[in-house]
Order: C-alpha cells, then structure tokens, then sequence
C-alpha cells in the first residue's frame, strides 16, 4: 500500500478476528513508531507490547473506551521518559510515533484504535500501576492492535474552511 494510500484509509478499527499478529510484524510496527520525527531528536519513546490475554482483559475495568482489547491480538502502550525529553514536546514525539504506529498497521492489512491516556490522572495512575511503569516515565495512551473483522470506508475530512492562507 502507497504511503498517502495507508493515511487516507486508515480508519479506528474496533472489531478483530481470533488471528495473532506475527512478532516480526510487531517489530515492524515499532520500528515505524520509532522512525517519527522527535524533538531535539531525544527519542524519548518507550513502549510495551501487550500480548498477555489476562492483562488485555484488565484494561477496560479502568479504561471506559478499551473493550475492544479483549479481541485485540495485541496493544502497544506508548510512553515517553520525561527525563529524557523534560519539556512537554514528549507529547509531540510520542503522538508522532502513535500515528507511525497506526499508518503503518493499516498498510500491514491490520486494524488499529487509539485510545488516549494522557492527559487524564486516573488513567495515567491505572496504566503505571497494571505495566509497572518507572516514575519518570509518562503513558501517552494504547493502541489496540487485530486483523480487522469490520471493513470503514475512507472518509472525506477535508474542510477548506480551515484552511488560512499567510494569516488567519
């Protein structure tokens, strides 16, 4: 799949098929994640792959929008190390490695959701708590990752009314 393919396609899946995603197809997934643009190129990304049943079903008892990970082959929890990147752009490199992420499951023929965790405390708290996660070390939100078993449309988001040209 082309590149402007994979983004004008891509679409939030919720709805997978039993199959598991090969491991070399994850690593090709985090290898996109950490190929995004970072500020200062501090890289200051970590993230955990979920592929443990048990804790994919622990998600949604905090996370009111995560049902679709008890389908989900896998999730990638994405999170900076703010001692690495100690200025709030760790949001900017984290959410660039996120839509890396999402893109390049969608060429991948997979379906992808994210769900956000940041900027909410309780969410943040719960994600620390159930991955074990170092005090300096900020979860940005979860990706949850299947061979789709729903098929969406492209949509059409283009808006020419938000479009400014040299000012507002």
């Amino acid at each position: 799949m082309e590149a402007l393919e994979a983004i004008m396609s891509r679409r939030s899946i919720r709805k997978y098929t039993d199959k598991k995603i090969p491991e070399e197809t994850i690593k090709t997934l985090l290898e996109a994640a950490m190929n995004a643009p970072s500020a200062h190129n501090k890289q200051p990304w970590h993230f955990i792959v979920v592929d443990d049943r048990e804790t994919l079903y622990k998600v949604p008892e905090f996370h009111n929008y995560s049902k679709m990970l008890e389908q989900a082959s896998h999730a990638i929890v994405v999170l900076a190390d703010t001692e690495i990147q100690n200025t709030d752009f760790w949001i900017h490199d984290t959410s660039a490695s996120t839509e890396n992420i999402l893109i390049a499951a969608n060429a991948l023929g997979l379906g992808a959701v994210w769900l956000g965790v940041h900027p909410h405390e309780n969410l943040m708290s719960e994600v620390k708590k159930l991955f074990n996660v170092p005090e300096n070390v900020t979860p940005l939100g979860i990706i949850s990752l299947g061979y789709p078993a729903e098929e969406k449309p492209p949509r059409e988001n283009y808006n020419e009314e938000r479009v400014h040209r040299n000012k507002w």
